[in-house]
């Protein structure tokens, strides 16, 4: 009976522990997002030889899902054209995306030859947002800086935009998914986002 009451007790604590750890996370802020991500990807890149493409991409899928705002991306990339899009095509560039997304960190971050992250400053922004200054010091090459643009979701922060030495990835993206939206039509647009996917797997 005893032995009974422990185990509640204990059990009682560890869901406390857990909801406590869970508040954490999802009240991270937006500096918190971006160390854990980047600590995420060098350990990613580390391993990257021995876990091949399918095993970096499964590492960073939970770590790219949790930190960036991978559905509201999605609608920014084709502006105005979103609007246009039933439901379902909707749904699915969002599914397209978010692969996509985690398939470039997962053949761009594959192996290390000592980087190392670091945060330079942060700010927020007139719109309500935060930008984390950051970059990575790559041994015998100059620092690749990393501006990282951040939107509060529900209590935590999410990435919607990042600028790697001042050039816009949503700016490129946008610019060439609306181009083709308009000019070859949503199945195209998708065909050429896998087709991007699987290059990134083959490579």
């Amino acid at each position: 009976m005893r032995l009974k009451k422990l185990a509640i007790v204990a059990f009682s604590l560890s869901s406390l522990f857990a909801t406590s750890v869970f508040a954490q996370e999802e009240s991270a802020t937006a500096r918190q997002i971006i160390d854990k991500f980047q600590t995420e990807l060098v350990q990613v890149m580390k391993d990257g030889k021995k876990l091949g493409y399918v095993g970096r991409y499964d590492k960073l899928e939970p770590a790219v899902s949790n930190s960036h705002d991978l559905p509201k991306i999605a609608r920014i990339v084709v502006g105005k054209e979103w609007e246009k899009l039933t439901e379902e095509q909707q749904k699915k560039l969002t599914d397209v995306f978010s692969k996509l997304s985690i398939a470039s960190y997962a053949h761009n971050f594959k192996d290390f030859s000592g980087e190392a992250f670091a945060i330079d400053s942060e700010e927020e922004t007139k719109m309500g947002g935060v930008v984390i200054h950051s970059h990575l010091n790559v041994p015998d090459d100059k620092p690749v800086k990393f501006d990282y643009m951040l939107k509060e979701k529900g209590a935590s922060w999410r990435i919607i935009n990042i600028i790697a030495n001042g050039v816009s990835d949503l700016a490129l993206k946008r610019s060439e998914y609306t181009a083709i939206l308009q000019r070859e039509g949503f199945d195209t647009l998708i065909a050429k986002i896998n087709e991007k996917i699987d290059n990134y797997a083959k490579q």
